[in-house]
């Protein structure tokens, strides 16, 4: 598949996805799954010599495999047009992702950030600066907000057919730190449960800034304030590995969310319910492909991800590959984010004007706001679940 008028494949520099490395590779295949983009550079590692050892991984020659990102940026801004790379994917730790993902901007590239966006509100508020007076395309990998249900709800929702919305109920969880598996250098769990790495809150931010996310992206509904309590259940853990928050919507709806990474057995249990005047509606991660809509007194309604089924939307019926049954899931929902980005990146080379707040992809003041989110309810739970407001000056609607 060729990308417009470049009529040719988008080139990516990963920053990140060095050897031991997961979600480097999740975004390179992502980037890649639609023959869209090509890994043709990248800053693999922060140590020079693993970069250069992890380029054959990525196909990538070894004189584009870079010792930092600032090298990679400088380089490749002196390439010509074409043979440069287009976009920058940021796949490090949270505390690296404001100074990557801004000196990519300020160096004009476009740029795909894992989340959470930064390691802070301040960062985040900053950043959003700097894409705002940029001409770049920012995406952030919320990715299950690319999976095609879920843009089904969203579909539903905004067109009022559940009506108001009164109540969304999201939730996370994990068990993988139910014991202490930081002690053991294991690289996963070791940065995350790091305050200088992570950020302010553990899992609050790794996973509960997804589910919020969800409810913000399928509803629309704009958060007023928040109270939320976080705990560390594992005895000498730095950060919360349990919590739950309140919050309370502009329309005066309430919306909880619960994130844990300490429930035996559980992997990763993303699941939302949504409450409206009309009807309500759940959807799993775990089991992506299917959707309950329940209207009181009528049955209650599959939709399955059937790209050929009339209640499909276009936005849903878009982001599917596979005929029905065959399942489609966190790959393909991930790679749907960066279509969604790539199809901005080729509106601006054509000269075309792109939307900057309300994007199907989720963008830089989503970012911010997932920000606000971590940084008041960590606020909120030291004040015994005060109640703190929670408003971002631009945000999806």
């Amino acid at each position: 598949m060729t990308n417009g008028p470049l009529n040719r494949k988008l080139k990516m520099g990963l920053v990140g996805g060095g050897q031991g490395s997961f979600i480097g590779k999740v975004h390179s295949i992502a980037a890649c799954l639609d023959n869209r983009a090509e890994v043709v550079a990248g800053a693999f590692s922060s140590s020079p010599e693993r970069s250069k050892a992890s380029a054959a991984d990525y196909d990538v020659n070894p004189a584009r495999a870079y010792g930092s990102y600032q090298e990679m940026l400088e380089a490749e801004k002196k390439l010509p047009e074409g043979e440069r790379i287009d976009f920058v994917s940021v796949t490090t730790p949270n505390h690296t992702h404001f100074e990557i993902a801004k000196a990519a901007v300020e160096a004009g590239f476009h740029v795909m950030c894992d989340k959470p966006m930064t390691f802070d509100l301040q960062q985040a508020e900053e950043l959003a600066k700097a894409v705002d007076k940029s001409q770049v395309v920012f995406a952030l990998t919320h990715n299950y907000t690319g999976y095609p249900l879920v843009r089904q709800a969203r579909e539903m929702i905004l067109s009022g057919e559940l009506g108001e919305i009164q109540a969304t109920r999201a939730t996370y969880i994990q068990g993988w730190l139910r014991t202490k598996l930081e002690d053991s250098d294991q690289k996963q769990a070791a940065w995350r449960t790091d305050p200088t790495k992570s950020g302010a809150a553990g899992c609050f931010g790794d996973i509960a800034t997804h589910a919020y996310n969800l409810g913000r992206y399928m509803t629309g509904l704009l958060p007023d304030q928040i109270s939320a309590h976080l705990r560390t259940f594992e005895t000498g853990r730095k950060l919360d590995d349990y919590g739950a928050a309140l919050i309370k919507y502009q329309n005066g709806g309430l919306g909880t969310v619960t994130a844990s990474q300490i429930s035996h057995g559980r992997e990763n249990d993303v699941l939302i319910e949504i409450d409206g005047t009309k009807g309500s509606l759940q959807w799993r991660q775990e089991d992506p492909n299917a959707m309950i809509v329940r209207v009181n007194g009528q049955p209650h309604r599959i939709y399955t991800r059937d790209p050929g089924a009339g209640y499909l939307g276009p936005a849903a019926s878009a982001a599917c590959r596979l005929p029905s049954g065959h399942p489609e899931g966190f790959f393909e929902a991930f790679a749907n984010i960066y279509v969604a980005a790539f199809d901005a990146m080729i509106a601006k080379a054509s000269g075309e004007k792109v939307e900057r707040v309300n994007t199907v992809f989720p963008n830089v003041h989503d970012g911010v706001e997932g920000m606000m989110f971590i940084q008041q309810a960590v606020a909120s739970s030291q004040q015994d679940g005060a109640w703190l407001p929670f408003k971002c000056e631009r945000a999806r609607r």
